[in-house]
């Protein structure tokens, strides 16, 4: 079985841009979501996969993820997928023996930045960066999925 123990932060300020070594654009959209699971269409890169995500709230998920032929992600994200796709750019920060992914959102997500950071361990430690803000981790508005029922740009102060 797939767990990911993923940890979720907004970002005080763009620091972080300085310490980027790599980016990637990604396209993604959402087949079937409910009160248990949602599956998505990724398209990243060059790459393309269908990903089962558990929809437990917290740090740990269950998550799976399978290969699919970019032709046919294609066509998914064209006419299955709900509207508005998840469009971003991810950025790579390697900072001790964890690599940061910083999520840049573009479209009806644009203006949101989350870094996220994959554990081993639910209590494992990690070299807290200086351009971290407020942990976000247990709010659901900042899931993916979410971000496609409510977009960042119709969210009130």
């Amino acid at each position: 079985m797939g767990i990911e123990i993923e940890r979720k932060f907004l970002l005080i300020n763009d620091d972080w841009r300085q310490q980027v070594h790599s980016s990637i654009q990604f396209r993604q959209g959402y087949l079937v979501g409910s009160d248990k699971s949602s599956v998505r269409v990724r398209i990243e890169g060059d790459k393309s996969n269908l990903n089962i995500k558990g929809a437990t709230l917290g740090v740990r998920r269950q998550e799976f993820e399978y290969p699919i032929p970019m032709d046919d992600a294609s066509e998914l994200l064209s006419t299955l997928c709900a509207k508005p796709l998840i469009e971003k750019t991810r950025h790579y920060i390697t900072a001790g023996k964890h690599t940061w992914e910083i999520d840049e959102f573009a479209g009806d997500n644009q203006g949101l930045i989350v870094a996220e950071i994959e554990l081993s361990h639910e209590n494992e430690s990690f070299d807290a960066q200086k351009w971290l803000g407020e942990e976000v981790s247990g709010d659901e508005r900042y899931y993916n999925s979410m971000l496609i029922k409510n977009p960042y740009k119709n969210w009130q102060d």
